[in-house]
């Protein structure tokens, strides 16, 4: 296998990784059939099949199990030496590995923009997950950063939170709860539900939101997207448990409005999270420092959400004025 390439290792290593030809050519930005190509390629220098394919599913072969391990480890090798090299370039030529969860794309590139705009000549590198895919880069080394709402468990990170992240129940504008105030759960629990699938962070966030209730609510349909939960609601499916920074554009629009539920919005936070034992390179560790920094006041006014005045924090009760002296004879 002397005339195999490192392209043709990533390639074999992300289709081994998903055991899928679609979902690794969506992953590499490449077409289906080139991944096909690269794979074939491989096998002939090799001179094995390294996968192959019964009915509908993709198994690795001996060999490529074999194999998918030592590509691991190069590849690995290779992150390793971009990562030392990058010390040397600075903020300004280094590359940006960040990764995000879904709810983060609707605002995440416009931060980028902004530190770009101040960093000229930063590149980037920026993948967005489901939260099981996420905590997969984390732990395959895949990313420098990793932007999400719950940091994972088990896992030794450094977890910083930077932004409010608040959660809110979407409806329909002519859906009969839309005038009504301080609805309380128990009447939530007639309603369909349309909701995230079980395991992504909007779930877990539910989970929190409802406790004990959540078994009790009415989920009649689960859905991988966001943008098609919306869509759902809108056509009048159900009513919605949302990240309020997803939701602004049809806010504005006027297609969905929030219901006025006792308890909500759910105020959970951003985290901004890597491996503790990572050593950053400079421009992963500057925008870390401006998510830190600069993230939440980006965030309110890229996507402004006020929370229920219950939410909001009590105005700090002003100062007794100070009575001035009585003058003298008086």
């Amino acid at each position: 296998m002397k005339n195999a390439t490192l392209r043709q290792l990533k390639v074999f290593e992300t289709v081994a990784r998903h055991l899928s030809y679609s979902r690794a050519a969506e992953e590499l930005h490449l077409t289906q059939p080139a991944v096909s190509i690269q794979i074939k390629t491989l096998e002939g220098h090799i001179g094995l099949p390294l996968l192959e394919q019964l009915g509908k599913k993709i198994y690795l072969t001996p060999a490529g199990a074999e194999l998918v391990h030592h590509s691991r480890a190069i590849i690995q090798q290779f992150r390793e030496a971009e990562d030392a090299l990058t010390q040397f370039q600075g903020i300004s030529g280094g590359k940006l590995n960040v990764a995000v969860i879904s709810a983060g794309d609707y605002f995440f590139p416009r931060l980028l923009v902004e530190f770009a705009r101040r960093n000229p000549g930063v590149k980037f590198n920026l993948t967005v997950h489901n939260r099981e895919e996420l905590l997969a880069q984390l732990a395959d080394n895949q990313t420098d950063l990793a932007v999400m709402v719950r940091p994972p468990r088990g896992m030794d990170t450094l977890n910083e939170s930077f932004a409010p992240h608040p959660y809110v129940i979407v409806a329909p504008p002519n859906h009969p709860l839309a005038s009504q105030k301080r609805i309380p759960l128990s009447v939530l629990k007639r309603e369909p539900f349309v909701s995230r699938e079980k395991g992504s962070d909007t779930w877990n966030s539910m989970e929190d939101a409802f406790g004990p209730h959540l078994d009790e609510l009415n989920v009649v349909m689960e859905i991988k997207s966001t943008e098609t939960i919306k869509q759902a609601i809108i056509a009048g499916m159900g009513i919605g448990f949302l990240s309020a920074h997803t939701i602004s554009l049809e806010l504005q629009a006027g297609s969905l409005t929030v219901l006025d539920v006792e308890g909500f919005p759910v105020m959970l936070n951003w985290y901004v999270v890597h491996r503790r034992n990572k050593r950053l390179p400079p421009v992963a560790q500057a925008f870390r420092h401006f998510l830190l920094r600069e993230g939440a006041a980006m965030i309110q006014k890229l996507i402004p959400f006020e929370p229920h005045p219950q939410l909001q924090a009590e105005p700090l009760p002003k100062p007794a004025r100070k009575k001035k002296p009585a003058a003298a004879g008086s």
